[in-house]
């Protein structure tokens, strides 16, 4: 049955799903990797696509930007469409010394300042953290395609324009980039028992001034969409 956000039918969506924040760069993924892409949902213009990657089906669909608009399409592809395992694919702002403009980030946990886990009542503070067997798929692909890459923990902001200047200090804790959108999709898995994962490519360095274009971070980035797309396969 088709949710109030997404019109696909059970069936419609692969097990495993590519998830851009942006929906162009879903409808770009779906142009440029998959085999015979067929769109299945256009509600809120949040599109949707299912085709084949080396043989493997698998679906790309946009988020929309931030943890309350990831937790609405990833809880409902979780639990509403049967989806194992999502892979967000999404941009980064860089927190590291060692982190540059276009280097991918693979988030073994996230960090956040969110009261997303608030919901789940627990009697204390949750860990969010990717699932072990899309992490170690996407190092290893990552490894073979010879990436600029880094491991390790990224920080999921409520906040895009954040008055308090907070970055620095999280760079103290040895958090490598921040983003968005992982900690709520790392969170939803955990209570689905399902699988997920963040990888993103570094499009700014707000503390050093630096960044990317909107043109590159829609339509470039290849890099994580690749390592993305051969872990899903080896699933």
């Amino acid at each position: 049955m088709p949710t109030p956000h997404n019109s696909a039918n059970k069936g419609d969506i692969a097990k495993t799903v590519l998830m851009p924040g942006d929906p162009l760069r879903a409808k770009f993924i779906a142009e440029n990797y998959l085999t015979d892409p067929v769109c299945y949902n256009e509600v809120r213009g949040m599109l949707g696509y299912t085709g084949t990657y080396k043989g493997v089906r698998i679906s790309v669909q946009g988020s929309g930007m931030g943890m309350p608009s990831i937790g609405i399409y990833s809880w409902e592809l979780f639990n509403e469409y049967d989806v194992e395992n999502i892979i967000r694919v999404g941009t980064s702002g860089a927190i590291a010394d060692n982190v540059e403009l276009r280097d991918v980030v693979i988030a073994m946990s996230a960090s956040t300042d969110s009261n997303y886990g608030s919901q789940f009542s627990l009697p204390g503070t949750y860990a969010p953290t990717a699932s072990w067997k899309l992490l170690s798929a996407a190092v290893k692909a990552a490894e073979a395609k010879g990436s600029r890459f880094h491991v390790g923990n990224i920080f999921s902001s409520d906040k895009f324009y954040d008055d308090s200047n907070s970055t620095a200090d999280w760079q103290k804790m040895g958090v490598l980039a921040v983003e968005m959108e992982s900690a709520a999709l790392y969170m939803n898995a955990a209570r689905a028992g399902r699988n997920a994962l963040c990888i993103t490519t570094v499009s700014d360095c707000p503390l050093r001034g630096l960044s990317t274009s909107a043109e590159e971070r829609q339509l470039s980035f290849r890099d994580m969409m690749e390592i993305a797309l051969e872990a899903a396969v080896t699933l």
